[in-house]
């Protein structure tokens, strides 16, 4: 290289891109994708200024990664430059296998295949490409990897990732209870018997950083506005692909309409290259262009939801206090259905890309795997919630769960 790359990050400042390798990975088409893949989602239709890139908390989750081992080699732990360089690709990589607007059309358009199915898939074929030089960086991300401590950095409920997506999640939106003091974390890391660990110093930080968490997820992550443009946005695209199916043809780029018209699973994108093909080249601007044609289709419900989802007229949201299972709530979502359909004049058949319900889950800290380790000032290690009088079970497990009904706004 032959000057250092910088990069001006709103979140960490200057982010040096260190060496050849690493900016042959960011320049790489699978990682510019994530230039045209919002890290929120439909988020923006909350938080209007919410509309960073998945590439740029791929490119600071990797300037935390990169700091994380500044402090464990001054601490004297060996870890190798070409693991340095491995564990900084591991984690720039790591959201490659994101779909458009995200966790929403995982279950849409493709069927049983998790984005870090289809990131395991592209890491592979990126490293065919570089000759193997991906090779570690994959182990790492597997957790196949002999020094275990390194994939903690990547994937547990300490690593850079969450750090980044926190810190420039709550920037973006401005919700300042999702700030954290990821610096001082990483400053109190070290390692023992080859797992991650805080030193009892930081425990305050750790807890900060849970609490924030778990505020994100109520504030942002799981807010009623975004979970009915969520379910929206999946029924445009389930009513999309069975009229394709009935023989319909609609307006979409190429790799959307693939998607559309193929019933598309993991053993497609494990055995079919034209799978993996028009994954990498579909993006948020696929969709937003396609639904804003369908507004104008002659099936009245693709076009109503079309509309309404393009002019922000969402569907309603009730947060559901009383305990209700789902028998409950399937006929709390039929009643509405039933005055909409009445409403509307459609086929009671369709009614139910109107009215569904939704239950959400905020999972603050997992108790049984990947704890986070906390070494006390005589050297012992202990799991986080055997020391702290926040993080109880009791405690986190309090309205962890919500049911939201959601349904479409008759016009009047």
């Amino acid at each position: 290289m032959s000057k250092r790359k910088i990069i001006n990050d709103a979140v960490h400042g200057f982010i040096t891109i260190p060496n050849d390798f690493l900016y042959e990975v960011l320049q790489h088409r699978f990682v510019q994708r994530l230039n045209r893949v919002k890290q929120l989602g439909v988020s923006s239709m909350v938080y209007p200024s919410a509309t960073h890139t998945r590439f740029q908390h791929s490119l600071g989750a990797m300037f935390l990664t990169s700091e994380a081992v500044k402090e464990l080699r001054l601490k004297g732990h060996d870890i190798t430059d070409d693991e340095a360089d491995a564990v900084m690709a591991a984690i720039l990589l790591h959201d490659i296998g994101h779909c458009p607007y995200s966790h929403v059309l995982e279950n849409t358009i493709i069927k049983g295949v998790s984005h870090e199915q289809i990131t395991d898939l592209l890491l592979r074929k990126m490293s065919d490409e570089m000759g193997g030089r991906l090779d570690m960086a994959i182990a790492i991300f597997r957790n196949k990897y002999h020094k275990k401590f390194l994939h903690q950095l990547v994937s547990s409920q300490l690593d850079m990732d969450r750090f980044d997506y926190l810190m420039r999640d709550s920037f973006f939106t401005g919700v300042v209870e999702g700030t954290i003091g990821a610096a001082r974390i990483i400053k109190m890391l070290d390692i023992d018997d080859d797992r991650l660990v805080v030193e009892q110093k930081g425990m305050l930080s750790v807890e900060n950083y849970l609490i924030a968490r778990r505020f994100m997820y109520w504030q942002v992550y799981f807010h009623k506005t975004s979970i009915a443009a969520e379910i929206m946005l999946k029924n445009i695209l389930k009513r999309a692909k069975s009229l394709v199916a009935g023989g319909e043809n609609l307006f979409a780029s190429p790799s959307l309409l693939y998607f559309l018209r193929n019933n598309i699973d993991q053993t497609n994108f494990a055995t079919n290259d034209d799978s993996i093909g028009h994954f990498v080249n579909i993006d948020d601007s696929d969709i937003v262009s396609a639904i804003k044609v369908w507004a104008s289709h002659h099936d009245t419900v693709l076009a109503l939801l079309s509309d309404d989802f393009t002019n922000r007229q969402l569907f309603k949201t009730l947060l559901i206090k009383e305990p209700a299972d789902k028998e409950q709530l399937i006929g709390m979502a039929a009643d509405k259905e039933r005055d909409i359909v009445a409403t509307l004049g459609i086929d009671p058949a369709d009614g139910h890309y109107f009215s569904t319900y939704q239950s959400v889950k905020n999972d603050t800290y997992n108790f049984k795997n990947n704890k986070i380790m906390v070494r006390h000032s005589d050297g012992t290690v202990s799991d986080l919630s055997a020391s702290s009088s926040i993080l109880t079970p009791e405690s986190l497990h309090h309205d962890a769960r919500r049911n939201y009904l959601c349904y479409y706004k008759i016009k009047y």
